[in-house]
């Protein structure tokens, strides 16, 4: 028996068809390509020169981390958080 093709109606004529693996194919395509452009964006930009930061106004003091511990908890306790 020979199969009759079927001519598209009125309402599916022009509507392309969606299947999994063409949207799969798709996707992975889009990925690729973003992958790609992102690899070739890195690649191309140059590393960014800074200035070094300029020295701090003030002496530069060791805290104790038990006293800091202990202040901060009295500090919410009597804040009342």
């Amino acid at each position: 028996m020979k199969e009759q093709k079927k001519e598209p109606s009125e309402e599916t004529k022009g509507v392309p068809e969606y299947s999994r693996r063409s949207i799969l194919l798709g996707s992975a395509v889009l990925l690729a390509g973003g992958i790609a452009g992102r690899i070739s964006n890195v690649a191309a930009a140059p590393e960014p020169k800074f200035a070094p930061a300029p020295p701090l106004p003030w002496e530069w003091t060791k805290l104790d981390p038990l006293e800091a511990g202990r202040r901060a908890y009295r500090s919410y306790l009597e804040k009342k958080g």
